[in-house]
């Protein structure tokens, strides 16, 4: 598989650099993997998504990669299982793109699963057929029965022919032409050809085909944009998890001031009625789920280090599946908690848990003081996974790292303050049977502040309750970014929505204009609803409202300039790649945006490899009366309709294409995004 154009690749030079290599790896090899992704989709955002997945998945599996273990075929092998994974449930239909590769790519479409995949790892990406038959799980034989066989399909459906030839020297075609035959078959194999016509026309055919199907990947006319999209939505994913690592002011920030870039975080639910016996559990939700008989109890145990885990009992359902488990400290006074996302390996994760939701839910910390814990050496905890795909079985779970979280006194809260970590392999074979939900359509469409949304469905899970709703950004100047609810509402019970599991994307309906959300709150699933009542609590607005900054006098500076009635000063401009322009914003109890978004000037469009980035600084937490809070106070859920506005910005401008310096003339300001409380109340009946 090594081109002439890239090097063998050393995994512990990957490991260096990590993400930015495996991004640049593929980069590399971009025209083969959209070749061979193109045999399970033709869509170039379904593309995209399996280029996505594929880096992610290396990414996070790069330290389980054995020696041994050939990189480059690790890699296409989790590349293939994304591209099965994302074709399923999807019909095949022309993409942009030449007509014969169209032609092409709907004939291999039809082949069969081994046929089309052992033909792309041998034509579109340079494999033998030994690497192919350790990516397949399969003997040389095999790939090439199934490269033969599909080759004979093509060729027939495509019209190069369809001659059969002398059927003994058919296990000849392919090591001829790949020019692996030994000399004396070989010899025998040209005599034979010389004097048999039908032999003659039936090995050109043959080729024929074999040359169409070597020359694809090369002709192939991939997008210029394609792979930045790629690496943008990366980076994108990268910057979330960077984000979740900080300390609790990331939290802040997210909830005050950019609710729309936190799509990815989840939650665990409490609150249950209190008439379960206390006795039974001390931790609210699981007492639940064992006294409806949803869950049993495991204790499964492993030690490693002198740490030991118990996993107390699982419950999955159509949602998320939830673990419950103990830490306990066997040398020290210190406590541990586990992160999905950092540590924690499922084994057969592609055999039994759903894929194509990509959103895991974020089990933030358990106060230990409300399950009674007053064990300075043990945490007991919650931790969520993705949902199961089958009614029941085993989940493979592998801990290789915990996360020490450290008790302040004066709060009673529990917190990473420098994300110390305690090393160790512990793993278990975890038992699940999946739990059903309740799955109410709605079908509901409203207005809220004049914007068309739509609550599309309720799933009343018993780990949740989770409320699909869609919103519609058709014109106007302003946009729905985000919608936060307050919570819904029974006549038996009123359940808040979740700030750890709201505002999770689900896709978009372009035709329509619509864009699909989940927000989730603690599960009703014990009271069986027939009627609720949805109570919204603000919406998160991007709108659109140009200004431009001239920037011909630096030597003026600070400079102030007056947008949507507040002060923004220019303190510092700083030439080079990147260019920098520093701004403060003041800061009034009337102030009308909390964020100020920025574009570009028709002067930096010189070139399509201009980009802009935002660094934020300060900012300050408001509630509704004007009165500034502090940052780092965890009480904000207490706070009258808080809004975090931000009041130090650094705008940096790169020339993506060269070195030279941005030439700055003008900032350019196209909108603002702004947080509006709401009170609209919708109760819907249940089907």
């Amino acid at each position: 598989m090594v081109t002439p154009q890239t090097a063998p690749f050393l995994v512990s030079g990957m490991r260096e650099k990590d993400l930015e290599s495996v991004m640049d790896w593929f980069v590399q090899r971009k025209q083969s993997f959209y070749a061979l992704g193109r045999i399970y989709v033709s869509k170039q955002e379904d593309l995209e998504e399996i280029f996505y997945r594929s880096i992610i998945v290396v990414h996070n599996e790069l330290h389980r990669l054995k020696k041994e273990t050939s990189f480059e075929s690790w890699a296409v092998s989790h590349f293939i299982h994304n591209g099965r994974e994302l074709s399923k449930n999807k019909s095949f239909r022309d993409s942009e793109g030449k007509k014969s590769d169209q032609t092409l790519f709907q004939a291999l479409y039809q082949l069969e699963d081994q046929e089309k995949e052992a033909i792309a790892l041998t034509y579109f990406t340079g494999c033998s057929f030994a690497e192919s038959g350790r990516i397949l799980d399969n003997s040389i034989e095999k790939i090439k029965s199934w490269v033969f066989s599909g080759v004979r399909k093509l060729r027939e459906e495509l019209g190069y022919g369809s001659f059969e030839g002398c059927r003994e020297f058919h296990g000849h075609y392919l090591e001829y032409l790949g020019r692996t035959m030994d000399r004396p078959e070989k010899v025998k194999f040209e005599m034979h050809i010389y004097h048999c016509q039908g032999c003659q026309e039936d090995l050109a055919s043959f080729q024929e085909m074999v040359l169409t199907l070597a020359g694809i990947t090369d002709a192939l006319d991939i997008p210029a944009e394609f792979m930045e999209k790629i690496r943008s939505k990366v980076e994108e994913r990268e910057a979330r998890r960077q984000r979740k690592k900080k300390k609790r002011k990331s939290i802040w920030l997210a909830f005050a001031g950019v609710l729309a870039m936190v799509l990815s975080i989840g939650f665990v639910t409490g609150g249950f009625s209190s008439l379960y016996y206390a006795w039974t559990e001390e931790d609210k939700q699981l007492r639940a789920i064992l006294q409806h008989d949803l869950g049993e109890r495991l204790n499964l145990e492993s030690e490693s280090n002198g740490v030991k885990i118990t996993i107390k009992s699982v419950v999955a359902d159509d949602v998320q599946t939830l673990v419950f488990y103990e830490i306990e400290d066997t040398e020290k006074d210190n406590r541990y908690m586990m992160n999905a996302h950092e540590g924690v390996h499922i084994e057969n994760e592609y055999d039994v848990m759903r894929r194509d939701r990509q959103n895991m839910f974020y089990s933030p910390p358990v106060d230990q003081d409300e399950i009674q814990n007053e064990e300075k050496n043990v945490y007991k905890g919650t931790m969520s996974l993705l949902p199961v795909s089958m009614d029941s079985g085993t989940i493979k779970l592998n801990v290789a790292r915990l996360m020490q979280v450290d008790q302040d006194t004066q709060k009673g809260e529990y917190f990473s303050r420098e994300m110390t970590f305690a090393e160790g392999d512990w793993s278990f074979d975890i038992p699940f049977t999946k739990q059903s939900s309740r799955v109410h359509k709605l079908d509901k469409e409203i207005a809220i502040d004049g914007i068309p949304v739509r609550l599309d469905k309720l799933t009343i899970a018993p780990t949740t309750t989770l409320l699909q709703y869609s919103f519609q950004n058709q014109g106007g100047d302003r946009r729905i970014d985000v919608i936060t609810f307050d919570s819904l509402g029974t006549d038996k019970k009123n359940v808040k929505a979740d700030l750890f599991g709201g505002n999770m994307y689900v896709e978009s309906f372009d035709q329509e204009g619509w864009s699909a959300f989940t927000s989730s709150f603690d599960t009703l699933y014990f009271e069986d609803p027939k009627e609720v009542d949805i109570l919204f609590d603000s919406i998160h607005l991007s709108v659109d409202d140009r200004k431009t900054i001239p920037l011909d006098d630096l030597k003026n500076l600070p400079r102030k300039f007056e947008y949507q009635g507040n002060t923004i000063t220019i303190d510092e401009v700083q030439a080079g790649n990147p260019a920098k322009v520093f701004v403060t914003h003041e800061v009034t109890k009337d102030r009308a945006y909390e964020r100020v978004n920025y574009g570009f000037s028709s002067d930096y469009l010189m070139n399509e490899n201009t980009s802009i980035g935002v660094s934020d600084g300060d900012g300050v937490l408001m509630d509704k009366n004007g009165k500034i809070h502090e940052i780092d106070v965890y009480e904000y859920d207490k706070l009258d309709q808080p809004r975090y506005f931000e009041t130090e910005q650094t705008i940096e401008f790169y020339n993506d294409s060269s070195r030279e310096d941005v030439n700055l003339t003008k900032l350019e300001i196209g909108g603002y995004s702004t947080t509006k409380y709401v009170d609209d109340r919708v109760k819907v009946k249940l089907d």
